[in-house]
């Protein structure tokens, strides 16, 4: 069995994913395929599964390219861990977007800078696709980059390959409403439905009882409330408390990053990503020096869902977990989540086996969070028209809907902002139509 890792120039990723596989007895006999176009990336990660497969003592072979085909090349499963840009597109996604008066916090998701990072990602993704339609047509993609949302739909409309969203917000915020609660996150039950970031849990439950009442208590403390003032206040307005942080959340709505007051009052970190990007470049740096060292790698398992999965579908063991995929899964079936539009990209449960990944219906949502959904469902459907299609005027659609930019600026501000953006970004961007084309239906070109 052969996994290929497409981006494991992220060393930290790259550790963390590996030593999941090889921490199960039915995985560590694979093929672990790295790839990435970063030479020195490529060699450090090649590096660290070597001294990690040394350290379990596993029969597992590594292979290394700067060959994106080669890497897939027969290839059962293929994990997608990527940024195209790195750091120089992340600044320009946040620096231009300043300049006009509309601030960002993660910038990865949704917005102006979740849509141009989506935009230069397809592409590349695509690319990609192509390759595994011909040399592993057969092979399960597990997606882990963001835009989630936009960069799966563009998968499900351009390609035959299977392909799942992976996240680790679900997990990881069940994680944290069991610190709010006070209890060891072994005794939180849930389920949850909605959209990637913003998928909702409609039941809580400790011990199999309902754990809302015991929430909105905790609420009520300053000191809960205040590590997680965004959701919380949102929860207080929905009834529902919402699968990612309050820093992505704070942008995802119009309601938080319009003032300085609220901005200082929900503690909201403008400009996050940049600092974190910034110390992922440090963090690389140390880690390449770790490795060079020769010292051992702790060896413990992340919360991350890929290595479940392929071990779920390898030892034949039911698992589920909640992951990324068309709201219907072909034209005969019905929707996953009824009321969210039928090409959606929905987070729902999964049930997982040897046969396959079986995703849950989630039934209805209430009315709010779907509304909520739906403001988001449909910036991703017009960013991934403007991607495949060239049409710049989906583009400017995308970034007017998207509801925090719609909140600050102007329609002629948002033109503007896009056309350099699209002009900063330039060859990394799909070909746009020109800005002066003569509109549907005869309408006369913007001046």
């Amino acid at each position: 069995m052969k996994i290929a890792l497409i981006g494991a120039g992220s060393v930290v990723w790259t550790r963390r994913l590996m030593m999941d596989i090889l921490s199960f007895p039915e995985l560590t006999g694979a093929t672990l395929s790295l790839m990435d176009i970063d030479p020195v990336r490529l060699e450090t990660a090649r590096q660290t599964v070597e001294r990690l497969v040394a350290q379990v003592g596993a029969p597992a072979t590594v292979e290394a390219s700067l060959n994106q085909r080669d890497a897939v090349r027969g290839a059962k499963y293929v994990i997608y861990a990527v940024q195209v840009g790195m750091h120089h597109a992340t600044l320009l996604d946040f620096d231009i977007p300043r300049k006009y008066g509309l601030r960002q916090t993660i910038a990865d998701t949704l917005g102006v800078g979740g849509i141009f990072r989506g935009l230069r990602t397809i592409p590349v993704m695509l690319s990609l696709l192509q390759d595994m339609e011909e040399v592993c047509p057969d092979a399960l993609f597990l997606n882990y980059v963001n835009p989630m949302s936009i960069l799966c739909l563009a998968a499900s409309r351009a390609s035959s390959i299977r392909t799942v969203g992976l996240c680790h917000s679900v997990q990881g915020t069940a994680h944290q409403l069991a610190g709010y609660l006070g209890v060891d996150d072994k005794r939180v039950g849930y389920r949850v439905a909605g959209i990637n970031h913003m998928a909702w849990f409609l039941d809580l439950t400790i011990d199999g009882h309902d754990a809302y009442p015991a929430l909105w208590d905790a609420m009520g403390n300053p000191a809960v409330y205040g590590r997680d003032k965004v959701r919380f206040e949102m929860m207080r307005r929905l009834g529902y408390f919402v699968t990612e942080s309050s820093e992505h959340m704070a942008e995802y709505v119009p309601y938080f990053i319009k003032r300085d007051a609220l901005i200082a009052e929900f503690d909201i970190p403008i400009d996050e990503y940049v600092r974190r990007s910034s110390e992922n470049l440090v963090t690389f740096e140390k880690t390449r020096a770790e490795v060079a060292s020769g010292a051992p790698i702790e060896m413990k398992l992340s919360h991350e869902y890929a290595a479940y999965i392929i071990r779920a579908i390898e030892a034949n063991v039911d698992w589920s977990f909640n992951g990324n995929v068309p709201n219907s899964m072909d034209r005969r079936s019905a929707a996953l989540i009824p009321n969210l539009p039928a090409d959606a990209i929905v987070e729902v449960p999964i049930l997982t086996n040897r046969a396959g990944l079986q995703p849950c219906h989630a039934g209805e949502l209430p009315g709010g969070v779907a509304g909520l959904n739906r403001t988001h469902i449909s910036v991703h459907q017009l960013a991934v028209e403007a991607a495949l299609t060239g049409n710049r005027d989906a583009l400017y659609q995308a970034v007017m809907l998207d509801p925090h930019t719609a909140s600050v600026l102007s329609l002629d501000e948002i033109w503007r902002m896009t056309d350099e953006l699209v002009e900063a970004h330039g060859d990394a961007l799909p070909t746009f139509t020109p800005k002066r084309l003569v509109g549907a239906r005869g309408r006369p070109p913007l001046a």
